[in-house]
C-alpha cells in the first residue's frame, strides 16, 4: 500500500511559478507509475500528467505542455510537478496518483487507473 502527501501549493499571481511535491510512503515507489490531477470547483477530476518508473516516459495533457513539468527521484520517494507561466484557469486542487503497472498512455491519463491518492494541495492564481 502507498500513501501519499502533496504540498508546495498556494496563491500565486499570473505569471508565476509553483512546484508541487508529492512524498511517497513504501519501499516501493519506484515500482509506481505516478500521475497528477487537478480538479477545479464544479468541474470533474481532470489528467494533468504521468511518469513512468524510471521517470523516463511522460506524458501530459495538452492544456499543459511546454508550461507544467513532471520529474521524480525515486532515492526520495517523491514527484514533482514544476508549474511555471500559470494562469487563473490552472487554480485548482492538485491531486498525486499512484499505480503499480507499466505506464499506459491509454490507462495512466484516466482518473479510474490509479489505485492510491493523496489528498490534494490548493493552488490559486490571481489575475
Amino acid at each position: 500500500q502507498v500513501q501519499l502527501v502533496e504540498s508546495g501549493g498556494g496563491l500565486v499571481q499570473a505569471g508565476g511559478s509553483l512546484r508541487l511535491s508529492c512524498a511517497a510512503s513504501g519501499r516501493t515507489f519506484s515500482s509506481y507509475v505516478m500521475g497528477w490531477f487537478r480538479q477545479a470547483p464544479g468541474k470533474e477530476r481532470e489528467f494533468v500528467a504521468a511518469i513512468s518508473w524510471s521517470g523516463g516516459t511522460l506524458y501530459y495533457a495538452d492544456s499543459v505542455k511546454g508550461r507544467f513539468t513532471i520529474s521524480r527521484d525515486n532515492a526520495k520517494n517523491t514527484v514533482y510537478m514544476q508549474m511555471s507561466s500559470l494562469k487563473p484557469e490552472h487554480s485548482a486542487v492538485y491531486s498525486c496518483a499512484a499505480d503499480n503497472r507499466r505506464l499506459s498512455s491509454r490507462l495512466h491519463t484516466a482518473t479510474g487507473s490509479y489505485a492510491y491518492w493523496g489528498q490534494g494541495t490548493q493552488v490559486t492564481v490571481s489575475s
